[in-house]
Parts: structure tokens; C-alpha cells; sequence
């Protein structure tokens, strides 16, 4: 890091306050009205960066406030330029590109709070919808365009939308697109823009596939790097519950009424298994919802609302789905199924603990999830916690911690290839119009996600794993059933 910004960050970080950033009164003002009172480590270190100009590489996990992180000098660079022409033709000079449908829509909503005092505009573009709305919204003119790549490229393809004075590029979850396979789009939306920008680049993970994309076009960068990838928020008690498959749905039900939880997100695999266990859940008498790519953009609107409500006590989730969800002082995170992918186990259980909040993260473990459970020890570079639930005990192995079955060895080498695109069973075709791609998946407890109607694009999901370098240590299984009542 260059001398400069080392002073820069040397002088900041004894600092606690927004007005020290270098932020414009209108926007210090914004923060206070959200109710922010001090900058989180992000925004510490990224503000002052992409407020100087420069190109950046942050390394920021969900919940760590890196939305505001760039959105702010962002909103301040735009606001000191003029963009010149036809004020009612404004032409879009901030482009920031997210994998989901719900984080473009949680961070346009972010950008237009934070910009309130300012005379900007901004607007989403995403599958799932119409694309005559968005049509006339950019017709109208926008400063800040927040998309998804597949709805995008639509877009560009049917000359709807204008990138030729961008100035500003922001690419978030960078990681999550490289597993959803956009690689592609992406590069295909990097030539539409001018050569002259500014880049900000996000990733909670930062793998060769994510290197290799930011050092295709970003400019010199500064490196921002709040916590590893591989760390999980010191808020979130972790714990696993070895229980037989077909027990899992009753475990759940029992740790929900016993421990009388009122607000929960379940991760299943599979779309068709988050539907069915939604409905059986219902079924039992506790009010269920599930969210994922089948479901319409109004109907995963609408369940997310009513999660956050109160009005639906559980919300089942596939992972892709779920990237992007912001719930408050969301208590508990429920793994039904363990992701055969090891960093979107950080992922999943980063939707609680956020924001300063405890949370507590549980993972419903059959034996069969045993590989999965051992590959995201690894990258943890730790044990979990095993608990029996009295009366749940496994009639199977029971799970070890002591290193990798040949299977899960033989999953690695395949993980992924040079394109940053998970390799799957199916050929990857592009359909239709939206932000989906058709793949066929392999896991545990059903099919893969795939490509589907509401034009959703969906993980891959053939057996990945990533070796972490130690390997955690052993732990036994033990019988509680006092851990029901909330966090250790």
C-alpha cells in the first residue's frame, strides 16, 4: 500500500465518526437519520480510498456494512460531477452489479436512503419482472443503475440501455457471480463500458477465479481486507445436531417449539425441497414460506415481508435466493441441509449475528453430510460443536472430525473450472430473458437448481469442496437438551 494511504488510514482509524470519512454534509446527515453512529472497519478503510479515486479490492463478508461502504462515496463522487446534456436524459454514470434480484433490490433501496439529500436517481434491473417498466425508467434517465448481468445483457442486446458514460463500476458478491456462473456475462458487460472508470471490487471469498477477474480489469487497487474469508462473526454461537435424515423435519419442529423460536431461516438444497418442507411445516401448525428461484419476484417480495413482519414464523430458503437478505436482529439460522459448497456455509450463517446482534447458527447433520461437514471444518479451520437433541439420537455412524473420506478428496479437483464456472452434469444454456442460466446439479436430498421460469439464475450445484490447510480438531458427539432456549 502506498505510503499516502497508510498515513491516511493511520490518521482514520482514531477516528470514530462518519464527518472524519471526508463525506459531504448531506450525507453525514442521511447516516444519522438511518441511525448510524459509527463507521464499521469497511467503511473505515474503503470511504477514504474510492473518495481519492482509486480502484479497489476490498475483502468484506455479509453484514460487515460494505453497502454503505461504497455507496457513500459513490453518491458524493456523482454528486461533484455534472454529468452535463439533457437533465431529463441523465445518463447512467454509476453501474453496480450484484448476483440476486433481492440484494440489487436491498442496495438500490440503501442508495436511494443515503442519497436522500442529494439529486440523484437510481433504479434496478433485474429478471423475474417486466422489462417495459425498467424500460421506461432508464428512458427517463438514471445517475445509479443496480443490476443483475443475465436482465442486463437483455437489456443491452434489445438497446434499451446506455453504459457509454459510466464512471463508476461496483461488482458485489463478486464471488457469488463467479459461483452462479455469470463470468461470462460479466465480461461481456465490461466491454460495453468506457475503458476510463473507476472499479470497486467486493468478495467475501477471495479463491484464484476471483483474483484472476479483478486483476483483468482492475486499475492498481488498493487492497481492503476487514477479515477472512474464512471467519465467521464472533456474534454467531455455531452448533450441529447429528439426527438421522428422516428424523430432520421433526428435530426442526422440536427445536422451534421448545425453544419457542419466532423468527427462523431454514436453508434447504433444493427448490422442491424447500416447498416441501414449508408446506409440511404449515402443516404441523407453524406458519411457513419458501423462497427461491420457481417463485415469482412478487412472491418472494411478499414472503419476505411477511417474515419480517412476524406473520410467517419460519422462511425457507435456497442459498441463492437468500443471498442479499438483510433481517434485522434475525435470531436463528437453521441449516436443514449442509451446502456442498464450504463458503456458502459463511454465507448462510452471516444473515444472523449482523450489525452487532447475537445469533445462533444450527445445522441439522445426517450422516450422509459427513464429507460436507469435514470440508467446511476445514475452511473454517475449526471443529463445530457436536449436541445430540435428547431423543434425537442417530442410529448411524456417528459424524468424525478426523479428515477426508476418498470422496470427498475426489470432489476436489473437479471444483471448478478455469472459467470461474462450477462444472455440472448439464450443459449451461442460456434461455429466455432474465438472470438465469439451465444447469443440471447434483447433491444430497434431490436435483440441482437450475434455470426456470421466472428467470432466476441458479447455483450449480455439483460436488465442490475446497481442502482448508489444517484440519480441526476432534470432537465428540454429547446429549443436551438445554441448548433450546436461544444462544450458549
Amino acid at each position: 500500500m502506498p505510503s499516502g494511504f497508510r498515513r491516511l488510514f493511520q490518521e482514520i482509524s482514531i477516528s470514530n465518526s462518519f464527518e472524519t470519512l471526508g463525506l459531504r454534509a448531506e450525507l453525514v446527515r442521511a447516516v444519522a437519520d438511518e441511525g448510524y453512529t459509527q463507521p464499521t472497519p469497511v467503511q473505515t478503510q474503503a470511504i477514504p480510498v474510492i473518495l481519492a479515486g482509486r480502484d479497489i479490492l476490498a475483502g468484506a463478508q455479509t453484514g460487515t456494512g460494505k453497502t454503505a461502504g461504497f455507496a457513500l462515496p459513490l453518491l458524493q463522487l456523482l454528486a461533484a460531477r455534472t454529468a452535463g446534456g439533457d437533465a431529463s436524459r441523465r445518463p447512467i454514470r454509476a453501474l453496480i452489479l450484484t448476483p440476486t434480484r433481492e440484494l440489487a433490490a436491498q442496495i438500490e433501496e440503501s442508495v436511494r436512503g443515503y442519497g436522500r439529500h442529494l439529486r440523484l436517481k437510481s433504479t434496478t434491473v433485474f429478471g423475474g419482472v417486466s422489462m417495459n417498466q425498467q424500460i421506461g425508467a432508464l428512458r427517463r434517465g438514471v445517475d445509479i443503475l443496480v443490476a443483475t448481468p443475465g436482465r442486463l445483457l437483455d437489456h443491452l442486446q434489445s438497446r434499451t440501455v446506455d453504459l457509454s458514460r459510466v464512471e463508476i463500476l461496483v461488482l458485489d458478491e463478486a464471488d457469488r457471480m463467479l459461483d452462479m456462473g455469470f463470468i461470462r456475462d460479466i465480461r461481456r458487460i465490461l466491454v460495453a463500458l468506457p475503458s476510463k472508470r473507476q472499479n470497486l471490487f467486493f468478495s467475501a471469498t477471495f479463491t484464484p477465479e476471483i483474483r484472476g477477474l479483478a486483476d483483468s480489469f482492475l486499475q492498481s487497487p488498493v487492497e481492503v481486507a476487514v477479515a477472512k474469508s474464512t471467519e465467521t462473526a464472533d456474534l454467531i454461537s455455531q452448533v450441529v445436531h447429528p439426527v438421522d435424515k428422516d428424523r430432520k423435519r421433526a428435530a426442526l419442529e422440536h427445536l422451534i417449539n421448545a425453544g419457542d423460536w419466532r423468527q427462523v431461516l431454514v436453508f434447504a438444497r433444493t427448490k422442491h425441497g424447500a416447498n416441501r418442507l414449508a408446506e409440511q411445516l404449515d402443516k404441523d401448525g407453524i406458519s411457513a414460506d419458501a423462497i427461491h428461484g420457481n417463485k415469482s419476484q412478487g412472491q418472494r417480495t411478499r414472503a419476505l415481508a411477511q417474515f419480517k413482519l412476524g406473520k410467517v414464523r419460519v422462511l425457507v430458503a435456497t442459498d441463492i435466493a437468500a443471498r442479499g437478505l438483510d433481517i434485522e436482529q434475525l435470531p436463528h439460522v437453521v441449516n436443514y441441509e449442509l451446502p456442498n459448497v464450504p463458503e456458502d456455509y459463511i454465507h448462510r450463517i452471516g444473515r444472523t449475528g449482523r450489525a452487532g446482534s447475537s445469533g445462533q447458527a444450527v445445522s441439522l447433520v445426517c450422516s450422509e453430510e459427513g464429507d460436507f461437514l469435514r470440508d467446511i471444518e476445514r475452511l473454517l479451520k475449526r471443529s463445530i460443536e457436536r449436541v445430540v437433541i435428547e431423543g434425537f439420537q442417530p442410529t448411524g455412524a456417528p459424524l468424525r472430525t478426523d479428515g477426508a473420506s476418498v470422496a470427498s478428496r475426489q470432489r476436489r479437483p473437479q471444483q471448478r473450472q478455469q472459467s470461474g464456472r462450477p462444472r455440472t452434469q448439464g450443459q449451461g444454456v442460456r434461455t429466455g430473458s432474465g438472470d438465469g442460466r439451465r444447469g443440471q446439479g447434483a447433491g444430497a436430498g434431490g436435483g440441482g437448481q437450475g434455470r426456470n421460469s421466472s428467470g432466476d439464475r441458479q447455483q450449480r450445484s455439483g460436488s465442490t469442496a475446497r481442502r482448508g490447510d489444517s484440519q480441526p480438531h476432534q470432537n465428540g458427539n454429547r446429549s443436551i437438551s438445554s441448548l433450546l432456549g436461544g444462544n450458549r
